[in-house]
């Protein structure tokens, strides 16, 4: 919240201590033994996952996850005093945290309104990983190549994720895999006697979080729907490709959302060549969010771009707009709302 936000402009007067959530976060967790999940795609499906695990072993965890997990009805398992937290990246909030766990799942360039580029980024991960104690541990894929400049000289232990075996899951695509992997193997070693068939039997059966390829029914005309929270090129083509494999044979619809100018503009290229992968794309008016409008970039102009890679794409004004387009599609389409 900006400090010209009147409620703070209010608490300064009155000379009230004031704190961010992430601030605060670290206070409660200074008092915990935290496991922390960050990364740039796959944190709060893995911090679910790993909190579910845990929970499932009778471990009792306390979590609190970036989003409605639906296995448990909440975002929040109020539990003991091992924190399952997920730490966002923007503005380095991860640092206000001291895991004795950190779970790094990937880097990839995001919040470019907050970080100029991916070494940047990766300076700020760095921070985060010298934090982690001589008795801690970070479960991360050392061999990616964003990942490893910084692991670079560490003598804390490392454990790579990637070599955890998984179940068939419920979630689609191969990124939900990885994340499996890295709750896995963050929940073995935060508690060696939990074993791998308790941990196959609660992943095999992990439902997932709200707004992560989630079914919401379907249209009057027969399409069947789904909402993901895809918001970045990487995401938005996983996505497309999960549902390709999952639904080969229907017309692949989807209608996105861009989520900050920032962030179109940075990714402008990598959006329309991921959205292109689809046969039918609509494209909202970008929210804003916390910036102020920027002429200079549009949906108008993102549809364009697709459409020049030779997949039809429209930008209606409204979601009114959206909603009216996406009743023509009958049951031969799969539609995912995205962003």
């Amino acid at each position: 919240i900006y400090e010209d936000n009147p409620e703070r402009i209010r608490a300064r007067e009155m000379e009230l201590e004031q704190v961010s959530y992430f601030q605060a976060l670290g206070r409660v967790s200074a008092y915990m033994r935290t496991l922390a999940v960050t990364g740039t795609h796959g944190k709060t499906t893995t911090t679910a996952m790993l909190a579910a695990i845990l929970k499932g072993a009778g471990k009792e965890p306390t979590a609190i996850v970036g989003s409605i997990v639906r296995d448990f009805g909440s975002n929040f398992l109020d539990g003991g005093n091992t924190l399952v937290v997920e730490a966002c990246e923007y503005r380095a909030h991860v640092l206000e945290l001291n895991p004795e766990i950190l779970v790094i799942t990937n880097i990839e360039l995001d919040h470019t309104d907050y970080f100029e580029s991916e070494r940047q980024l990766q300076e700020m991960f760095r921070k985060a990983v010298v934090k982690v104690p001589a008795h801690g541990c970070i479960i991360t894929n050392p061999g990616d190549d964003a990942i490893a400049p910084v692991l670079e000289g560490l003598s804390v232990r490392i454990v790579d994720y990637t070599k955890e075996s998984v179940p068939e899951l419920t979630l689609l695509g191969e990124f939900n895999l990885m994340n499996a992997r890295a709750a896995k193997a963050a929940a073995k070693v935060a508690y060696p006697d939990i074993s791998d068939t308790v941990c196959d039997e609660v992943l095999s059966h992990f439902i997932g979080s709200w707004r992560r390829f989630e079914y919401k029914g379907e249209t009057r005309a027969g399409a069947v729907m789904y909402d993901d929270y895809a918001h970045h090129p990487t995401e938005i083509r996983s996505t497309i490709e999960a549902a390709r494999k999952k639904f080969p044979s229907k017309r692949l619809v989807v209608a996105f959302h861009p989520h900050l100018y920032s962030r179109t503009r940075s990714f402008f290229k990598e959006f329309a060549q991921a959205l292109a992968l689809a046969d039918d794309v609509l494209i909202a008016p970008i929210y804003a969010a916390r910036e102020k409008l920027d002429p200079t970039i549009t949906h108008v102009g993102l549809a364009e771009a697709v459409q020049k890679l030779g997949t039809p794409a429209q930008a209606p004004l409204s979601f009114d707009g959206i909603r009216e387009a996406l009743e023509h599609y009958g049951p031969e389409s799969l539609v995912i709302t995205m962003g």
